[in-house]
């Protein structure tokens, strides 16, 4: 609960969101189809958090890295949490897009 505040409010461990990019990691912007087409990351893959489960195969790559990102950080983090109970090892959540945007562009 308090890693989850800490990571809400900015406090703690910085995370280099751009040399993760630079190392192959993926950024999974998990808001909806309209949200997104409204604006997001360059080369970021849309899959709205209520559809993640049945589009777990367009996330081959169990070890890859993904940083996911939506409007304030909350469907991110749910989106994490079901990417990890399904497997997948190096999954963060960045938060807001238009934060994680500004620190990868």
């Amino acid at each position: 609960m308090i890693q989850t505040i800490k990571s809400l409010l900015g406090i703690g461990e910085k995370i280099d969101y751009r040399k993760l990019v630079k190392q192959g990691a993926i950024i999974l912007d998990v808001r909806t189809k309209g949200e997104f087409y409204d604006g997001h990351i360059q080369d970021s893959i849309n899959i709205p958090v209520d559809e993640l489960e049945r589009s777990l195969s367009k996330l081959k790559d169990k070890d890859q890295c993904i940083i996911c990102c939506c409007a304030s950080g909350m469907r991110s983090g749910m989106a994490r949490k079901i990417l990890q109970s399904r497997g997948y090892k190096n999954v963060m959540n960045g938060g807001r897009w238009l934060s994680l945007q500004r620190q990868v562009s």
